[in-house]
């Protein structure tokens, strides 16, 4: 009987490996890593049948690691935070409020089990550490207390900084840590997100003995994380709630179209204009009594309220589209994505008429780097098949770029999917092209890091790149992205 290609590939191990094979791996791994730093023979070929190897996401972070030069039997000096920036931090994150609903999710379900319960904020410092006293007093010894910046820069690969690196839930067990005095332990995370602006704020964490893993322990992390996020969610709602209360008389002595939005843009209140559900606030913030152009309402007044802005057109925005960029203001435009910060990609537009930037998704971010690197255009399939490895997938892709076009307008064109000619495109990307976009999992995002490294191409807008003497030239991998211009190596 003739056997299907999946029938034919090697069967993947079921079981997890062990403590001891992983130790074998890690010290494999790193001997390997150092054999071709001296340019000596390697131990042996990785992808060999029957090799165990690395979790791809730990393999990533262990390179990483190697390449900044991270010592795994010490790591890096790491500074406590203060009692008074530690507070701060505390409040500023928000989490605060969820702490009491986490401590019944995650300290209580398990008993007497030996775990820890640390929530740390977006940058990585542990806010709070708390679980059972015996085992906090070995953390100690490794300085996971309260106040430390727990990233993989100075600590390792652990859950915390692959979870807030990644931006997905993460485990990270026994000798998967970079620092082989973490490797008595086993570590689940899952990142925290503010349901008003989609901004990363922390993550949760549960460690405990390595012996000691339950495979539950993710599930319930991860869990736990969207638990927070509907306690956060809920508290949005209600100072909306108390927003809007103020905004009705508000609204009734304005007189003309406006409407009351939140600090996050949610609206609470409108009058005489189509409902909408969030304005797009620019990152650098909004100045008061001062004239804006806000993405689908064009050219507004802006005067701060309680914990918002009342926000009213100079012109009403029209059926036709107007409050959107026109091709006629799109002429000459400066798009800039900036993608230098992993957890926050961030787009400007700089015009004639129309000035803005703000935050965008992820999601959005890997869409509009694929644009920019692809001036010529692309189809719907092909950006599927770029974003999910799927040439399927073309109504999510629409769907996307149509929430793009809502505030983009004329600068984005479609049949193909393409800027317009006129838009001049840069591109900032970070000093190391695997922090690019790192939580993207996308096929043609994965083959662009490499390319950058590898300085086979550039970012639209860059300095030509200096290719490593490491690498070997040749062109780009077949059905990549063309990064702007492509150069040899």
């Amino acid at each position: 009987m003739r056997q299907t290609g999946r029938q034919s590939r090697r069967p993947e191990r079921r079981t997890p490996p062990t403590a001891a094979e992983l130790a074998k791996v890690h010290e494999r791994t790193l001997a390997d890593a150092a054999a071709r730093e001296l340019a000596l023979p390697e131990p042996g070929a990785p992808g060999t049948p029957g090799r165990l190897e690395p979790r791809p996401e730990i393999g990533d972070s262990w390179a990483r690691l190697r390449r900044l030069g991270l010592d795994p039997d010490a790591g890096a000096a790491s500074v406590l935070l203060g009692p008074a920036e530690l507070e701060q931090r505390r409040r500023s994150s928000g989490l605060d409020n969820v702490m009491p609903v986490l401590r019944d999710t995650l300290l209580e379900p398990v008993g007497q089990a030996p775990l820890i319960l640390a929530i740390a904020d977006a940058e990585g410092h542990v806010l709070w550490q708390e679980g059972e006293r015996g085992l906090r007093r070995s953390a100690d010894r490794i300085g996971f207390v309260t106040g430390a910046r727990w990233i993989e820069e100075t600590v390792g690969t652990n859950g915390i900084g692959v979870a807030l690196r990644a931006q997905r839930p993460m485990h990270v067990h026994s000798a998967e840590h970079y620092l082989r005095s973490h490797h008595t332990w086993t570590c689940v995370a899952a990142p925290v997100h503010d349901p008003a602006t989609g901004r990363l704020v922390g993550a949760v964490n549960l460690s405990g003995p390595a012996h000691n893993v339950r495979p539950y322990l993710l599930q319930l992390t991860a869990t736990a994380a969207r638990l927070a996020e509907t306690e956060l969610r809920a508290h949005r709602l209600e100072a909306l709630n108390q927003l809007r209360t103020l905004a009705a008389p508000l609204l009734a002595r304005v007189g003309g179209p406006a409407l009351v939005v939140d600090a996050a843009g949610w609206t609470a209140a409108s009058a005489g204009l189509p409902p909408r559900g969030r304005l797009r606030i620019p990152s650098e913030g909004w100045a008061p009594a001062a004239v804006h152009w806000v993405p689908g309402l064009g050219e507004c007044v802006l005067e701060p309220l309680a914990d918002g802005w009342l926000v009213r057109p100079v012109r009403p925005p029209e059926a036709d589209g107007s409050g959107t960029v026109s091709a006629e203001r799109a002429e000459g435009a400066r798009l800039q994505l900036d993608l230098r910060r992993p957890d926050r990609p961030e787009l400007s537009v700089r015009g004639a008429a129309d000035s803005w930037s703000h935050p965008v998704s992820p999601r959005h971010a890997e869409l509009l780097l694929l644009l920019a690197t692809a001036r010529e255009g692309s189809t719907a399939a092909q950006l599927a098949e770029a974003l999910f490895g799927d040439a399927g997938r073309t109504v999510t892709v629409r769907a996307e770029l149509s929430r793009l076009r809502r505030y983009l307008g004329g600068l984005l064109a479609h049949r193909p999917y393409r800027f317009a000619d006129s838009v001049v495109v840069t591109v900032e990307g970070p000093a190391d092209p695997f922090d690019l976009l790192p939580a993207s999992t996308a096929p043609a995002v994965r083959r662009l890091r490499t390319d950058l490294a590898a300085g086979l191409v550039r970012l639209p807008g860059a300095a030509a790149p200096v290719p490593s003497p490491r690498h070997g030239g040749g062109p780009p991998v077949p059905g990549g992205p063309v990064a702007g211009a492509a150069t040899s190596a």
